[in-house]
């Protein structure tokens, strides 16, 4: 579908394309999302795109919320939350489940449900469980409406740290050391799952990474210098999923780069590095969101090394059959091997984000990477491609 094929009556002017925001979400990346969203709704261009903010609760329900974008940032060191901008406590937001029909409904108890109109594409700025996962895609899939972003295979795989890992290695990508405990295996014999991580670190050593299986932003994750916090690692882990990922660390440079979606197919950015930050044991949440560590881009790599890693990251894109974009993160070793540590399908998406800064180096403003991601999925195709 394209922006010139909009249904229009022969007395109008062809109608501006309608693009849904969907943000918020019940994983614990719910306020991160937000701030993504403030973002996206400050550089959508307005004369282009008709506008309808959705935010989904921390309980999963779907509200109108206000167009106050100044709203979805970090104040204070506290992230912002859907309920604070919902414009009723009770109403719902509905989408459409037939595919003939792409009108949005809002309904309050006791009232008349009233029709929001159609939408054209869904830019959707979810990250972690129920909205990056390929949840939300296969909802979209089945209403047979357009979105920005991965697919549902491509979104799952991105989102479990385990099975990215396994197609990434298919693919003949390098990956590190690391072993899954899942939710059965610890139930059944605590011992035991605890024993594959201690023989991950005689293998490797310490520190170990302890990180939930899937999620992302760095939340849940604990850096473990020995066994004394190992303990205290996986119940935090276990605190955001019920399936995690131990990994050993790898002693190289971190080297980040996006891919995005053209016409002729995926192309990589200009890649960035992130230096360990001053103030924090490693890149968690709060250096990267809340104290903002910045990244060097483009990264002082060589020319062969700066190519080496573009190829790498677009054969990630494709391995893992990703559209729209993907934020590619890598190890630099010291012996002159990029490692592929994941991907991420939404990634931050925030002006100071690494994505959008990389494109910024590129040569494509944040307004004009959020305008290509969504003239993508509007030339995209619904159902099997």
């Amino acid at each position: 579908m394209s922006t010139e094929n909009l249904s229009q009556s022969p007395d109008q002017q062809p109608r501006k394309p309608r693009v849904a925001v969907v943000f918020g979400g019940r994983s614990s990346e719910h306020g991160i999302s937000m701030v993504t969203a403030g973002a996206v709704l400050r550089a959508i261009d307005r004369t282009k795109y008709d506008v309808l903010p959705i935010g989904i609760t921390q309980s999963g329900r779907w509200v109108l919320t206000a167009d106050e974008p100044e709203r979805m940032a970090i104040t204070e060191r506290r992230t912002p939350n859907v309920e604070e901008l919902a414009e009723s406590s009770e109403g719902g937001v509905v989408l459409p489940v037939d595919p003939a029909s792409r009108e949005v409904v809002y309904t309050e108890p006791g009232s008349v449900p009233k029709a929001l109109g159609e939408i054209d594409v869904v830019f959707p700025v979810l990250h972690g469980p129920y909205g990056e996962d390929g949840t939300l895609q296969g909802l979209l899939e089945l209403s047979g409406v357009p979105y920005v972003g991965a697919g549902v295979l491509a979104s799952a795989v991105g989102q479990d740290k385990e099975y990215m890992k396994r197609v990434f290695t298919s693919f003949g990508l390098k990956v590190g050391p690391y072993v899954v405990i899942r939710p059965r295996e610890w139930e059944r014999d605590e011992s035991a799952a605890r024993k594959k991580i201690i023989d991950l670190a005689g293998d490797h050593g310490w520190p170990l990474f302890v990180k939930p299986a899937r999620a992302g932003s760095s939340i849940g994750i604990t850096k473990v210098e020995d066994l004394s916090g190992l303990d205290e690692a996986i119940a935090e882990a276990q605190r955001h999923d019920p399936k995690i990922l131990v990994e050993a660390a790898l002693r190289g440079r971190e080297i980040e780069c996006g891919v995005l979606e053209f016409e002729d197919g995926p192309r990589a950015s200009v890649p960035a590095e992130i230096p360990p930050p001053d103030a924090h044991a490693y890149y968690d949440f709060e250096a990267k969101y809340i104290d903002s560590t910045p990244g060097i881009v483009p990264a002082p790599l060589t020319p062969q090394e700066t190519a080496e890693v573009q190829r790498l990251a677009v054969d990630a894109f494709e391995a893992a059959s990703c559209e729209g974009l993907v934020r590619a993160d890598f190890f630099l070793t010291e012996d002159g091997e990029f490692v592929i540590n994941e991907i991420n399908t939404m990634p931050g998406f925030t002006p100071i984000s690494m994505y959008p800064q990389m494109w910024q180096a590129s040569g494509i403003s944040y307004p004009d990477l959020v305008d290509r991601l969504i003239e993508a999925a509007l030339r995209r195709p619904t159902g099997l491609r």
